[in-house]
């Protein structure tokens, strides 16, 4: 993995490429003459190429992965089938480490300038992306990497619990020193506008996020670590509103532009699966008009919302429906949002948490959770909602990790995750599905990498046991 750190002229030609010079440089230092990068320099490209990569990779993995929507045009190479290209993972590791090569030359810039809030959010976007790349791939480079400035150009890759033990080790430094009285002096941040609060709430968040990942690794103790931040509201601010949500906003003025060049394609060949269209129907959501458009007949007729059943190759719908309901365009144009991390997640590991009786109310964070995922598409949620027999808290998990499976549609690999942490929702399967009808549990390494970066490559290869998609990483020992 040869990543070289941006150089000063690399990093404004970065700026430029995503429009940014501009929106993102006006500060009162004239940017054509700065001689360093400084703590806010590449805060905005960051996010902006952050969450375009993970709309784009939830369009093309996570959704039909998790049966949200299907690609019905391509059966090669298709998640649905549970069948994953040998480079499936690659410009997901490609994204990240650049990315993160420009985090760590904010988090020096931070500590060089004595500015502990930018330090700080340094240190959670750090913990964001490594989180990412673990829990997409297992062991991957990160006590060593980003050194090619000193000559380290061939990292190791760090064990997935060593990884893990460093960000939450990283959050609850990031959390102790965030200083309101300082502010933000640079331009405004495109996610929180220099809300110094809201990124503190942010990374806290985060934390519980990243707890509850490695939960069932009972020798970690997550489970008392959230609680304990949970009863510690002070010390640990987390989100308590829709507005404090680690969600973008793209309105489709530069910089903030849709990811998408071409909207009109983002829904071509995808339509909904039945199980996410019938559960929706069943809830009676407000959601499923702002997702999905109605089945049309032969002769467009309106059939309401029916999704495609999983087993679509061996029972199609009937002859009389032309297709299924499809993934809106609308999804993709400006305004739009690509969540990070929303307030609605927030509300159901509280309601988990609850349920497993570490903490109180899990049905009121349930509603709360539920409340969060549906209003922050804009929808209001129907009076007597939570009285239909489908949505009624009853007490279990699975109810609640139905919820927050919706509660995640279009954040990145989150689902994904949640379902090999915990097997739910359970998802129907198919004759047509390879990998022995098993749900993917990680990502191939990427060809480049395994190439470039054989020896290490090999030894963490050897310490996973292979590199195969069924292969469990650290966290995921669930029988």
């Amino acid at each position: 993995m040869k990543k070289l750190k941006y150089s000063l002229f690399a990093a404004c030609l970065g700026l430029l490429a995503f429009s940014c010079t501009k929106d993102f440089e006006e500060t009162n230092i004239d940017p054509n003459n700065l001689s360093k990068i400084t703590a806010g320099s590449v805060l905005n490209p960051v996010l902006y190429s952050m969450a375009s990569q993970n709309g784009n990779q939830m369009r093309s993995i996570t959704a039909p992965l998790m049966q949200m929507f299907i690609r019905t045009d391509d059966f090669n190479n298709s998640p649905f089938f549970y069948d994953f290209d040998q480079n499936i993972g690659a410009s997901t590791w490609n994204n990240y480490y650049t990315n993160l090569s420009n985090i760590k030359e904010m988090e020096e810039a931070a500590i060089r300038d004595g500015l502990p809030n930018y330090e700080a959010i340094a240190l959670t976007l750090k913990a964001y992306a490594y989180s990412i790349l673990t829990d997409c791939f297992g062991d991957v480079p990160m006590a060593d990497a980003l050194q090619a400035e000193s000559q380290v150009w061939y990292p190791e890759f760090s064990t997935q619990e060593d990884i893990y033990t460093q960000l939450l080790a990283d959050l609850e430094h990031a959390n102790s020193i965030y200083d309101e009285s300082q502010g933000m002096p640079y331009v405004s941040d495109i996610l929180y506008q220099n809300d110094v609060e809201k990124w503190q709430k942010f990374t806290n968040s985060l934390h519980l996020r990243l707890l509850l990942r490695i939960s069932n690794r009972t020798e970690t103790g997550a489970f008392d670590k959230i609680a304990q931040m949970i009863n510690d509201p002070e010390t640990y601010p987390v989100f308590t509103t829709l507005e404090d949500g680690a969600v973008l906003h793209l309105d489709g003025v530069a910089p903030t532009l849709s990811p998408w060049d071409r909207p009109q394609d983002f829904g071509v060949f995808r339509y909904y699966s039945e199980f996410f269209i019938d559960n929706l129907n069943n809830f009676d959501d407000p959601r499923i008009s702002v997702f999905a458009s109605v089945a049309r007949g032969l002769n467009s007729e309106n059939y309401g919302y029916i999704g495609q059943p999983t087993d679509f190759i061996e029972n199609p719908l009937p002859d009389s429906i032309a297709t299924a309901s499809g993934v809106l365009r609308s999804l993709a144009e400006a305004p739009l949002i690509i969540p990070f991390l929303s307030y609605a997640e927030v509300e159901f590991i509280k309601a988990e948490m609850a349920q497993r009786g570490y903490t109180d109310e899990a049905e009121a964070h349930y509603e709360k959770g539920v409340r969060a995922a549906i209003e922050m598409w804009e929808q209001e949620v129907p009076e007597g909602y939570f009285e239909n027999p489908f949505t009624a808290y009853d007490g279990s998990l699975e109810r609640i990790l139905l919820q927050k499976y919706f509660g995640l549609f279009f954040t990145d690999y989150q689902a994904w995750f949640e379902h090999r942490r915990t097997g739910l929702p359970e998802l129907p399967i198919s004759s047509a599905m390879l990998n022995d009808q098993k749900m993917p549990s990680r990502f191939y390494y990427p060809i480049d990498e395994a190439n470039s970066n054989f020896q290490n490559y090999q030894e963490a290869v050897n310490r996973m046991g292979g590199d195969e998609i069924n292969i469990k990483v650290w966290w995921d020992n669930r029988d």
